[in-house]
């Protein structure tokens, strides 16, 4: 006795058999079946390079700042706005971009607390900062700023310099990963290799070299136009990098 269903064409058999699993309305059978067996790789090897460049420190960054106390929050407040506009008046006669960039900085007021819990006072601090690559514009002004005092030297790395650097230790590094990559290659007997995966990763290694926050303030406390003493270090710039090559 015929049935309905077999009495459909094959092709119309597939489709509704098809219909049923996705729904779920049968067991999947072994013929519908997959079994996906993943490869361990074989014959890759880990691996890591380093390219390096000491270069001259060729931006220099001056933190100049002022701390005011007083019973009134308005009063201190327009102290510190005083000090910051005064420094300010002065830094943009010289300013010039790139060469001495001048932006501030932190701008803080906050209560202060007697021993009763309340309120007997203000402080609040004010920053200007000095950046740039011309070191004797930069030491000069912050000689010139009177209505702040010298808060940190620090040196680096502009960003023109960094890109130029980085450049040429990145194909240093990449270089050495390849040498590196073939030399173990043909140690394990095989004729080369293939590249799976790699990461590339820069940083600076710098070396401080200035006179000290202490001994620049006395110098500038003997002649209060007198630039600030400054000598710059040298950074190392290091590019690093690691991956996975085939042996084949």
């Amino acid at each position: 006795m015929k049935t309905a269903f077999s009495s459909l064409s094959m092709r119309t058999k597939s489709a509704l058999i098809s219909i049923a699993l996705s729904a779920g309305l049968m067991p999947a059978t072994p013929a519908f079946s997959q079994n996906i067996r993943m490869e361990t790789p074989q014959n890759v090897v880990s691996l890591q390079s380093q390219g390096s460049l000491e270069v001259q420190q060729d931006l220099l960054t001056i933190s100049m700042n002022s701390t005011k106390d007083g019973a009134d929050a308005a009063t201190v407040q327009t102290q510190l706005k005083a000090a910051l506009d005064a420094a300010l008046t002065e830094a943009k006669k010289v300013a010039q971009p790139g060469q001495l960039d001048v932006r501030t900085g932190a701008f803080s007021l906050y209560p202060r607390y007697g021993r009763d819990g309340k309120i007997n006072g203000w402080q609040g601090t004010t920053e200007l900062i000095l950046e740039g690559r011309d070191f004797s514009r930069i030491s000069t002004l912050a000689g010139k700023i009177n209505t702040l005092t010298l808060g940190n030297v620090s040196f680096g790395l502009s960003r023109e310099a960094r890109a130029r650097v980085e450049a040429e230790v990145t194909a240093q590094a990449i270089d050495r990963f390849k040498t590196k990559a073939q030399e173990i290659s043909k140690g394990f007997g095989f004729a080369g290799y293939s590249i799976r995966e790699v990461s590339v990763n820069a940083a600076d290694q710098g070396m401080y070299q200035a006179r000290g926050r202490v001994e620049m303030m006395q110098a500038k406390a003997m002649s209060a136009d007198a630039a600030v003493p400054v000598e710059a270090g040298r950074s190392t710039v290091v590019v690093v990098v690691t991956g996975s090559v085939q042996m084949k």
